[in-house]
Formats: structure tokens, sequence, C-alpha cells
């Protein structure tokens, strides 16, 4: 998290919302929503957030696309980030790979989305990055959305590496996951980078990602 606060831009703590939460399991006052309004809603907000930007996406537009009423959007989200945070919650943004045998193999089964370009979710979250620098409504729809999910998987695959027999050090599997982050973040936003191809990725790996780990097992010169 503290990583994420520093990307962005903040150095507060992140918090989800200015607004006071409802109850669990309550919902706003009124007749009861229809989840397929909401579906609809949401997956018009993930196209313009995805094809046309965080700038484009107003009330008016949602409304007009979903050939709903505003008032339908206000009683479910009361702003656009809410919105936003909301449609980011529907989506994967890392995928915890299967367990491939070896941390270097794990790696580039976590990196394999970046031989690929940016899909509908991702591109959705990349128009988010600039504006989040200014919303906490949106910091968190990134923090729940990326940062935790990433941080959970670096877990998962030093865990797998403890029960091969080799526990990872703390210190090591934290920067490791920062570094992580950092990299994806620059995947959000270099938008005129092309996608990495497979052995790209497995240089990546090796090169950068697997000295984190294991700096002593870095060759000099190299």
């Amino acid at each position: 998290m503290l990583w994420s606060l520093h990307f962005l831009g903040n150095d507060c703590t992140v918090t989800t919302t200015d607004l006071p939460p409802r109850p669990a399991g309550a919902r706003p006052p009124g007749r009861p929503l229809s989840t397929e309004l909401s579906g609809q809603l949401v997956a018009v907000a993930m196209d313009i957030l995805a094809d046309e930007g965080w700038g484009r996406l107003n009330s008016d537009r949602v409304a007009a696309r979903a050939r709903a009423g505003k008032a339908g959007i206000y009683r479910r989200w009361p702003t656009m980030a809410a919105l936003a945070r909301h449609a980011l919650s529907t989506t994967t943004l890392v995928q915890v790979p299967e367990d491939q045998g070896s941390l270097s193999t794990d790696l580039c089964a976590l990196l394999l989305p970046w031989t690929r370009p940016l899909d509908r979710a991702e591109r959705a979250a990349a128009s988010l990055v600039g504006a989040a620098r200014h919303d906490e409504e949106l910091r968190a729809g990134l923090e729940e959305s990326l940062v935790r999910p990433l941080a959970g998987a670096v877990r998962e695959l030093a865990a797998r590496e403890a029960g091969r027999g080799r526990e990872l050090p703390h210190e090591r599997v934290a920067l490791l996951g920062q570094v992580l982050q950092a990299l994806w973040w620059q995947r959000y936003t270099s938008f005129a980078t092309a996608p990495m191809t497979t052995p790209q990725v497995e240089q990546l790996v090796s090169d950068v990602l697997l000295p984190i780990i294991d700096p002593g097992g870095v060759r000099p010169g190299r």
C-alpha cells in the first residue's frame, strides 16, 4: 500500500470514501434495485473507461448508452468515481498462475498478460491512474483491484517456493512485490509500448526479478 500511495503522488492513508458507509447488506432507500440494470450500467461505464477514458465518464453518457434514467445511476452510486470503483471491483486484473514448478516459471506465468495488449478491464484501470492522484475513491478502487491482488499473488508464489524447501527472506519478497507493482503501473501508463515477447518476459524475470530474491546469485559482470 505504501508504494502505491507514493506512486499516485499522495502521502496520506488510502480511504475508501468520504461518505458514511451503509450498514452491511443495506440498500439505497426506495424500491429494490434491478440487478439487470445495475449490470448494464457497470458494463457501459467499463466500455467508456476502456475506450474513451475517465474524462468521458459522466452520468449523461452512461444514461444515454444504457437507455436508463440518471436517477437510476445515482440511486446506486453517488458519484462517477464510485461507479468507476464498483466497475473495477467486477474485474480481475491480476491472476494467480497455476503452480509451474519453480519461482522463475511462476513469475513468467504471472507476467504472461504482458505478452498481450491491455484488455478491456486493464484499459479501464489504466484510464484512472492519473485522476487517482486527486480522488480517494479512484485510489481505493485501484488499491482493491490491482495493488492488493498483486501483493497476494507475490505472497502465494513465495509460499509455493517455501513449500519446495526454499524459504524466501520476507524483506526480499516485499521488495519483489514493490518492483512488480512499479512495473505494472508502467505497463498501464506506457500506452505506446508494444507488448513484450515471451523471451523478453523470461529475460526480465531472470535478469531483474530473480536477483531481487537472491542478489548473491547474480554473476559479476551481469
